[in-house]
């Protein structure tokens, strides 16, 4: 069997990124470990409360070999704008979480709003990539 492991989020400073995930999101940290013999790359992960088996990837941008300025640049470029990719957060009370979540400091993009799938909001991490914040209804025949 084939699962998931962890997804991977682009960062511009992974203290910073570590300090918002856990400080004003809530998460916990899954890892975090330095390796000298990899020129001290950082392997640091982050997850929700209650769900041990998800991480996500707090990766900071490398420059040559891995990634050369230009794609890092481009790379900058779409996180700036948002697009470096989504997460999708689900809860039972879209409005409670928003507000508890802006009053951690996180600033939202878009407040909850009724949509037919249900409750939808939308905020940034410090790095720019997009989260969605959900109370998903249930959609009859599904």
């Amino acid at each position: 069997m084939i699962t998931i492991a962890n997804a991977q989020l682009w960062v511009h400073d992974q203290d910073e990124a570590l300090a918002f995930y856990t400080e004003k999101l809530g998460m916990e940290v899954r890892a975090d470990v330095t390796l000298p013999e990899m020129g001290g790359f950082r392997w640091l992960t982050v997850g929700p409360a209650g769900q041990p088996d998800i991480a996500i990837v707090l990766m900071a941008i490398p420059g040559p070999p891995v990634m050369d300025d230009e794609t890092a640049g481009q790379v900058r470029t779409l996180m700036g704008k948002g697009f470096a990719g989504t997460i999708f957060l689900a809860t039972d009370d879209c409005q409670a979480s928003y507000e508890e979540l802006r009053s951690r400091g996180v600033e939202f993009t878009e407040a909850p709003e009724e949509q037919p799938y249900g409750i939808d909001s939308a905020f940034r991490d410090p790095s720019g990539n997009h989260f969605r914040l959900t109370q998903v209804r249930e959609i009859a025949g599904v």
